[in-house]
């Protein structure tokens, strides 16, 4: 542990988004010295297995609902909508997450494969890259006015940032291994989500939509179930609190309005045009 610790007092350091909590960057992207110990962590001691399936996204680009999808579609034998987790927790405490897996390697809860992770894919332990387990990669409190937060943004100075550089990394993967890795664009899922219910299931090899389950309105139950509106209105995300580390985060923090397109409520022409050049040069080549 003291060898993490002096690593990461050697890396590059600046301010982050949050006040008096800076971020060090570690293999190309800026993180907290939490998250990081848990990227070395797991990099030296989590093993996977080729069963494992992980569910990757960036901070705050839709993992809230990205994780209710893929635990309703995998527990969707065990419950139904009236009995699920997910009306009772945030799905944050429905999945495992990669962190601190460094100390506890079997992370994943019987008959359930899914883990959850933030890092970015050149960063996941060798054992998830060279192994069959299959990442599923969705894109899309501080203090800190709106100019300075987007500053840091571009400058890639976000939690697991550069963001775009997260978001190229699991799309390369996808195009690379495309068995192994499923990229998902959350725009497109919100605008007719019930196909993207049945290939995340083909693609998890969790059971596949069947026939009978479509006939019988599964998919619409999933997508319900899931849906922004229902989850963000449940008793537990509006006054629940899930424990982080050592901080208290209310439930209600991880639902936003989960509108396509309402960054345009806040971003200026400005940052829109600095945005769109960033991301030219970002995804330059790719089709994107």
């Amino acid at each position: 542990m003291e060898n993490v610790k002096d690593t990461i007092a050697n890396l590059p350091k600046d301010d982050g988004w949050n006040a008096g909590y800076p971020l060090y960057q570690y293999q190309g992207f800026w993180c907290s010295p939490n998250f990081i110990e848990d990227i070395i962590l797991s990099q030296e001691g989590f093993k996977a297995e080729p069963t494992d399936i992980f569910v990757c996204s960036a901070p705050k680009s839709g993992t809230t609902w990205l994780k209710a999808l893929t635990f309703a579609i995998v527990t969707r034998t065990r419950y139904d909508t009236s009995t699920s987790p997910l009306l009772s927790k945030v799905s944050h405490d429905c999945i495992p997450t990669l962190s601190n897996s460094g100390k506890k390697l079997d992370i994943c809860e019987p008959g359930l494969p899914l883990i959850s992770t933030h890092t970015p894919y050149h960063a996941l332990p060798k054992s998830v890259l060279n192994s069959d387990c299959k990442p599923s990669e969705l894109p899309t409190k501080n203090h800190l006015s709106l100019e300075k937060a987007f500053d840091l943004f571009c400058e890639g100075k976000s939690f697991y940032g550069p963001y775009l550089d997260h978001v190229l990394g699991f799309w390369k993967a996808s195009q690379e291994k495309p068995h192994k890795v499923l990229f998902l664009k959350y725009e497109e899922m919100m605008k007719d989500t019930e196909p993207y219910v049945k290939k995340l299931a083909e693609f998890m090899g969790y059971r596949p939509i069947s026939r009978e389950e479509g006939e019988a309105g599964a998919v619409q139950e999933i997508v319900r179930l899931c849906s922004f509106e229902n989850p963000s209105n449940l008793d537990v995300n509006k006054t629940g609190v899930k424990q982080q580390r050592k901080a208290k985060v209310e439930n209600n923090f991880y639902f936003r309005k989960g509108k396509v397109g309402d960054w345009k409520n806040y971003l200026t022409t400005e940052m829109e045009e600095r945005l769109d050049k960033l991301m030219d040069q970002t995804f330059a080549g790719t089709g994107n």
